[in-house]
């Protein structure tokens, strides 16, 4: 592990340039409505949020090199082998390249089936699939960006990826603001600013990760290409990907599942998974934390130290909860005022308010657990919890739901957040030990 001293404020380094950054993701989701919305039409808004969404998806499937890439990454660090570390981040680039080819070669038959998920008018098909066309293009970037935020975690440079994000975001919103309401380009311009800004944020990156592509590792394609780490390398992204999709069929099933509760219901539960949203942006500065010192420490064979990153960056993580929770409890009909003026749908949102406030604490366990996992690279017992978890949520939902509703259906959601965290839980000691003495 690195000789720097663990200490809270190294933790707080990592942390907090991580949530910062990640207040910035919905503003410039309200920025490109907004510039789009003054056109005075509804189809261009739709098209914006529908293509956005189905590009999204598709790039989200390469969101494992994020994961992937940091345990990896961490873990030569915390073994002094720069020069293995330089190579893990070249790989993933690598295949953040050929991603981004596949997707753009294979667009058409993607954007079909993601229409075919998404159904739209023919007029906001025709403007979104416009807009996709146009994005497309930076797909290869964005995908590697990935790879790099993930390098960067592995270092604890959380600072660069902030202010790559900041310049992604402000160049995308700048050029917004220019290509729509002052030349006048509509959809077109908004998806030609994101593809400038996501081409912008991908050098930035690489100018940050530049001494990797120094020397040695570079050239020695034995190494790059090295059978058995790229086997490892794909095995380990292979279950962060089966993991995360399991992951979001929870979710994507609860919305399913709440519209048959009628509209009013389904409303409140989609503004009350907005405060989840938050809560997961929050957590996340801990959870990439945790990800990069219990990597560090697993690489240089440290139990102690593997042992204090995962005591000490869970402590913060769970006063995080603690702290999201009290707020959600104490100030959560405010905000659900806020986010809605349908009397109706702010009555029903109240009536689930509590289940909202106990998430948090149910949440840090298995937030701080995937990063202690992601960081050892142990993923494959973080995928089998995770087909557990899914598994008793399903189960609960079926079981809860015709007596309780929409209640039974919040239930469900808070058992699979707790049997996440028990079943990584029961696995930990023995990762612990498997760290070395």
């Amino acid at each position: 592990m690195a000789d720097v001293v663990l200490s809270h404020r190294r933790i707080l380094h990592i942390a907090v340039p991580v949530v910062l950054g990640n207040i910035t993701v919905p503003l410039l989701g309200l920025v490109d409505t907004g510039v789009v919305g003054q056109m005075g039409l509804a189809a261009p808004i739709g098209a914006v949020g529908i293509g956005a969404v189905i590009l999204t998806g598709l790039y989200w499937i390469f969101g494992f090199l994020r994961m992937g890439t940091t345990g990896f990454a961490a873990q030569a660090i915390g073994a002094g082998d720069a020069a293995e570390n330089a190579a893990i981040l070249i790989r993933a680039l690598g295949i953040a390249a050929m991603g981004g080819v596949l997707i753009f070669v294979l667009q058409s038959p993607l954007f079909a089936f993601g229409f075919w998920l998404s159904p739209a008018s023919g007029e906001v098909e025709t403007l979104a699939r416009s807009y996709m066309q146009i994005r497309v293009w930076s797909a290869p970037f964005l995908i590697a960006t990935f790879a790099i935020t993930g390098w960067l975690v592995a270092a604890e440079r959380t600072g660069a990826i902030l202010v790559m994000q900041l310049v992604m975001n402000g160049i995308n919103i700048a050029l917004d603001l220019v290509f729509v309401l002052g030349l006048g380009w509509g959809v077109q311009g908004v998806a030609i600013a994101t593809v400038i800004a996501e081409l912008a944020g991908c050098a930035l990156g690489l100018w940050y990760c530049r001494h990797a592509f120094d020397g040695a590792p570079w050239r020695d394609r034995a190494r790059l290409l090295d059978p058995g780490k790229l086997r490892r390398f794909a095995s380990v992204n292979a279950d962060i990907m089966i993991r995360s999709l399991l992951l979001q069929s929870i979710f994507m099933s609860f919305l399913f599942f709440g519209a048959g509760y009628g509209d009013t219901r389904l409303a409140a539960n989609h503004i009350l998974l907005q405060f989840l949203t938050v809560m997961a942006h929050a957590m996340d500065g801990f959870a990439f934390a945790v990800e990069s010192l219990v990597g560090q420490a697993m690489g240089a064979r440290k139990r102690r130290a593997f042992r204090r990153a995962s005591v000490m960056v869970s402590l913060w993580c769970f006063g995080t909860g603690l702290m999201l929770a009290v707020v959600f409890a104490v100030f959560g009909g405010t905000i659900i005022d806020w986010m809605t003026t349908a009397p109706d749908v702010r009555s029903a949102a109240r009536e689930f308010l509590f289940y909202v406030a106990l998430t948090p604490l149910l949440s840090a366990a298995p937030f701080m657990l995937d990063g202690i996992f992601i960081g050892a690279t142990r993923t494959r017992d973080m995928r089998n919890m995770m087909v557990i978890s899914t598994v008793i949520y399903f189960a609960a939902a079926l079981a809860l739901m015709p007596a309780f509703n929409n209640h039974g259906l919040w239930m469900a959601l808070l058992i699979s957040f707790a049997a996440r965290g028990l079943t990584l839980g029961a696995r930990y000691p023995a990762l612990e030990r498997s760290v070395g003495p």
